[in-house]
């Protein structure tokens, strides 16, 4: 792809044209990884294995992994909200004012402008163990880029709550309902039983430390610096919660919930498929696997399903062909768009478990609809100067809860012969 097509795509679609330059690179990549992995299957039906091409392979799939976090990053850069300019021409008197009182309190301890406007705000992200509730521009910054690098928060629903946990009804059984004619009698129907699901928040922190001269320094923007400082701290703690959290002053993970082979299912439990192998995919036609994983799920929550799965299952699963001989997993099609395997989106998750006997390295479903994540509102702040002088630390703090809301929604592959 020469320079002037680069130029054309960045200026038709906004693009970066870094990330159209390392997407191309990628596709490069895999048309190798193709011709790599197919000498190998010619050989291995000769029944000899070269090493040679097994090394080769190996390096084509490292650097098409390589290109995809390159990508990954380029995105995430691209996805950051600007500070100031006309953001800050169109911000509001009164969050211009927090802004400013926020501002004082991070460079040098004056709490009295904060305290005031919290007073009369009766705010709910107020912290009962001290500390201040961030200005809204941070706490949206931090949203945003928690979004765009918490693969499962990318991916799941989520809602805001003023309290300590949302309480969600659901019926476990309906009023009667059925067909009659015109002029038939109509019985009673019975009423719906009906349970509800917790959601608790949880507190998640991080601790970013500052010096003075930092501080003093008033070409440093304070509000980035806070956000980027805690946004991969948070990340990575909820992530990883999403996952495998056992819902123990923590988020609980998808995961970590009771799983039946998906034939005997129930609510309440998470349905699996076998792989076919003990700690494999099965030796002969091994994506059936996943055709049957995809069709556990109901139709309904197919049209927005993704595959979640880490980065080295995902490996595995890429030297993997349909019938015809086409590989099942693509590249994106596009710049900052996802992998595809069967035509569903990939997300990578490094908290998902590596392929092994009896783990539970794939899930597929609508984690939109399955998994909910639950923010109670506010982020606070506590400065302390006085633990780790000469440094000031914020403790920076946060309430996340999530679980499952929809056991219907979400299936896992078990590697296991049965």
């Amino acid at each position: 792809m020469d320079t002037t097509e680069t130029t054309t795509l960045e200026t038709k679609s906004g693009i970066p044209l870094d990330a159209v330059v390392t997407h191309a690179e990628m596709m490069r990549a895999f048309e190798a990884f193709k011709e790599a992995n197919d000498e190998r299957l010619a050989l291995e039906q000769k029944r000899a294995g070269d090493g040679l091409i097994d090394d080769k392979l190996s390096r084509i799939n490292a650097a098409i992994d390589a290109q995809a976090r390159r990508l990954d990053d380029i995105t995430l850069k691209a996805a950051r909200p600007a500070f100031g300019g006309e953001a800050k021409a169109q911000r509001s008197a009164r969050a211009l004012e927090h802004k400013q009182a926020f501002d004082a309190y991070m460079r040098g301890g004056d709490a009295a402008g904060l305290a005031a406007l919290e007073m009369k705000a009766m705010s709910v992200g107020s912290n009962a163990d001290g500390g201040y509730t961030v200005p809204d521009e941070i706490e949206t910054e931090i949203g945003k880029r928690l979004t765009a690098i918490s693969p499962i928060r990318s991916i799941a629903g989520v809602r805001t709550i003023s309290g300590n946990v949302y309480k969600k009804p659901f019926m476990t059984s309906g009023p009667a309902v059925g067909w009659v004619g015109e002029t038939d009698a109509r019985t009673q129907t019975a009423s719906p039983t009906l349970d509800q699901l917790s959601f608790p928040a949880m507190e998640l922190y991080a601790q970013p430390a500052a010096t003075a001269m930092l501080l003093e320094d008033s070409a440093v923007n304070i509000d980035q610096w806070l956000a980027q400082e805690v946004e991969a701290v948070f990340a990575a703690q909820e992530g990883t919660a999403f996952v495998t959290g056992d819902g123990s002053n923590k988020p609980k993970g998808f995961l970590n919930y009771t799983t039946v082979a998906n034939g005997s299912w129930s609510w309440g439990n998470v349905g699996t498929i076998a792989s076919g192998g003990a700690g494999a995919f099965a030796s002969s036609n091994p994506s059936d696997a996943l055709i049957d994983l995809i069709y556990a799920l109901k139709a309904g929550y197919r049209q927005n399903a993704s595959f979640v799965m880490n980065r080295k299952t995902q490996s595995a699963v890429r030297k993997l062909k349909d019938t015809t001989g086409q590989y099942l997993w693509q590249p994106p099609a596009v710049a900052g768009g996802r992998a595809s395997l069967m035509t569903f989106p990939v997300v990578e998750a490094e908290d998902m478990p590596d392929i092994a006997a009896g783990s539970l390295s794939i899930a597929f479903g609508d984690f939109g609809r399955g998994y909910l994540i639950v923010d109670r509102a506010g982020v606070s702040v506590l400065r302390d100067p006085y633990s780790a002088k000469p440094y000031v630390l914020f403790y920076t703090t946060k309430r996340v809860g999530g679980g499952i809301q929809d056991f219907d929604a979400i299936k896992l592959m078990k590697f296991a012969a049965s």
